[in-house]
């Protein structure tokens, strides 16, 4: 189902149809958007927000999270799941961030996945938005779905995925692949029930469903 030959078509479509693709993660700094992403694993963006506007006033910088009760913790981030490996790896990564980086979140992929709770995916996020630096693409279980569908990759792990994807894209567009990608699989092609009726790239789609 290689139909990578399509790519420059679908992509072109794409843009056109999200001209500005942003995140839908509401943050102030770099740190929030770090806090931010990671809370966002198996979570939506939405319910992440909701969390965040009452986190961050609580907790409002570095140091107050590093120094969070866990308990208190878990219950602040409860409803965005997996709350206890969460809280665990925010406090920690806010500790580290404080002692090995000088209170500032670090600006390269190698230190940043040096952190708890902080795999490319997240890193390349924070790197892009964060720091204005396109190291990666961000492989969402979204990237992963609509890339898949599409035929732009015939693999699933994300660091596969996203090789296959750096390879059809220019760098300076790999975060807005990535961000396309993702509001395109929220909006459009949706796991259980994609809406190929109203797909822009249907045509050019191996999976659409007539």
């Amino acid at each position: 189902m290689d139909n990578t030959e399509n790519f420059g078509q679908i992509w072109s479509i794409l843009k056109n149809e999200y001209p500005d693709p942003q995140p839908e993660l509401d943050y102030t700094n770099e740190f929030e958007l770090l806090i931010a992403t990671i809370l966002s694993a198996q979570c939506t963006d939405a319910q992440v927000n909701r969390v965040t506007a009452d986190l961050f006033s609580k907790y409002p910088d570095v140091g107050s999270l590093a120094a969070a009760d866990i308990n208190d913790l878990e219950k602040d981030i409860y409803s965005t799941g997996f709350y206890r490996a969460k809280s665990k790896n925010i406090k920690r990564t806010s500790q580290l961030i404080i002692s090995d980086f000088g209170g500032e979140v670090p600006d390269t992929m190698e230190e940043l996945t040096s952190l708890p709770g902080v795999a490319r995916k997240t890193a390349n996020i924070v790197l892009a938005r964060g720091f204005g630096k396109v190291e990666g693409i961000a492989v969402d279980t979204h990237v992963k779905r609509v890339s898949g569908k599409l035929g732009l990759t015939g693999n699933t792990d994300p660091k596969k995925i996203e090789q296959d994807l750096m390879k059809l894209a220019e760098q300076d567009e790999w975060d807005d692949l990535s961000m396309t990608l993702i509001l395109h699989g929220r909006r459009v092609c949706d796991a259980k029930k994609p809406k190929c009726g109203m797909c822009v790239v249907a045509e050019l789609c191996p999976s659409r469903m007539d």
